[in-house]
Formats: C-alpha cells, sequence, structure tokens
C-alpha cells in the first residue's frame, strides 16, 4: 500500500498501524477516502501533513488530518459512502477519458435508467447484487440516494459533449454492488430488461447472483462522511 511505504519513509520507522475505512476495486477512483493512523507518541500535524504530501506519488493528496481519542473506530464508526459511476455513450470519446469514465456501445434509453435508479432507493435485500459474499453477510441494505442525471460534476476539454452520473448513497455496500447496479441499469437502457426485472431481483426471493457486472473505470468513491456524533 503506497500510504504505508509513504508513512516509512516520513517516520523512518514503521512503528504505526494504518486502518482505512473501504476498499476499492482496481480501477476504481477515490475523490476522498479516509484512514486511521495509530501512534504511540503526538506529533506536530502541520510537519506531517507538509511531508506527506511531498512524498506521496502525484495520484494521491492529503487533504485533511484530525486527531481523535481511542473511542473513534474508522470501520465501525457510522459513515455515509458517497459513490458516482460516469458513464457515456454513442459516438466513442476521446481515449484520454477512458480512466474516469466508461463509455458504453449502442444506444441507452436515459429517461427509463432514470426511472429504475429511484426502484433502488429505500431498504431492500441486495442479495443478487453481492459477489463471494461470506456466510455472515447481511443482504438487507438502504440505498439512501440513487438518481441518474446529466454530469456536470467532472469536466475537460476531451470529455464528451454529452455524459451521465449515478448517485449512489448508502451507509455501506458490498463487493461489486454498486457496480452491480450500474449493469442492472444498463441493461435496463439497452431494453434487455424491463422494470419489473429490476424490482423483483430486490426482494430475495431469488438469490442467483446477476453477472451483468459494470467495469471499475466509471466508478468513483466522491466522499466519505462520518458521524461523529456516536463516539463517546
Amino acid at each position: 500500500m503506497m500510504v504505508e511505504k509513504t508513512l516509512t519513509f516520513v517516520f523512518e520507522h514503521d512503528n504505526f498501524k494504518v486502518m482505512t475505512c473501504s476498499r476499492t476495486d482496481s480501477k476504481v477512483s477515490a475523490n476522498h477516502t479516509a484512514f486511521e493512523l495509530f501512534l504511540d507518541e503526538s506529533m506536530d500535524m502541520d510537519w506531517f501533513m507538509e511531508k506527506f504530501n511531498s512524498n506521496l506519488p502525484n495520484d494521491i493528496r492529503g487533504i485533511k488530518i484530525e486527531e481523535v481519542d481511542g473511542n473513534f473506530n474508522i470501520i465501525q464508526t457510522p459513515k455515509l459512502k458517497k459513490y458516482i459511476y460516469l458513464f457515456t455513450y454513442g459516438e466513442k470519446p476521446h481515449p484520454f477519458a477512458a480512466h474516469l469514465m466508461m463509455y458504453f456501445k449502442g444506444d441507452l434509453d436515459i429517461d427509463l435508467m432514470q426511472q429504475g435508479a429511484k426502484l433502488f432507493e429505500g431498504k431492500h435485500n441486495f442479495v443478487k447484487y453481492c459477489t463471494k459474499p461470506t456466510p455472515n453477510t447481511n443482504f438487507n441494505r438502504e440505498i439512501l440516494k440513487c438518481e441518474l442525471v446529466e454530469n456536470t460534476i467532472y469536466t475537460a476539454n476531451f470529455f464528451p459533449e454529452q455524459s451521465f452520473v449515478l448517485h449512489l448513497h448508502s451507509k455501506g455496500f458490498m463487493r461489486y454492488q454498486a457496480r452491480l447496479i450500474m449493469g442492472q441499469l444498463v441493461e435496463l437502457g439497452r431494453h434487455h430488461i424491463d422494470l419489473a426485472t429490476i424490482t423483483a431481483s430486490l426482494t430475495g426471493d431469488d438469490t442467483t447472483p446477476l453477472d451483468q457486472i459494470a467495469p471499475a473505470s466509471g466508478l468513483i468513491l466522491e466522499d466519505v462522511q462520518f458521524d461523529l456524533s456516536t463516539i463517546h
């Protein structure tokens, strides 16, 4: 892990521990994520941020550091995770866009996909939307927001004129859950399935895993927010 290698260089020792708030698949980007750093002694925050950022690779940047007490646990503390999925269709875009935005061949019925996205909101059984779950996995999850809109978040001169973004907010996601949801919406946009198929997939009656996983390159962990009011 590049962060741990950088910390070892900054501290000139490895007498520390790092715990991350989430793991992402290969090729998934992160606009904002967090990790918890355990040290045996205090340090100068300003000194650390300057040294940390100057030694990190160019694709990672530290933006904030905050001291917490021993009751804080980055895994167990309630949090809100916000994912987005950037995509386009129609004319193939400039190759420079490929690492942030997924291109889907053919036409997509965006209006129908927007209707389908709303079906995922609320509490449902997502047993079909998880790959290789553990025996203790809880499939009953709540999606706080699932909305598909035109992309106005990220722009670049090599992006296509029109692109779209799926917003997904939840307290937690299972393995491949976000990408499986996007995969179903693409199938819906291609008219390979209908709205009733999505509704039925969220009841838990059919436990057969879905196999239409959207590629990782369009997925971005946009934000992670912690509820520190629960720490006593």
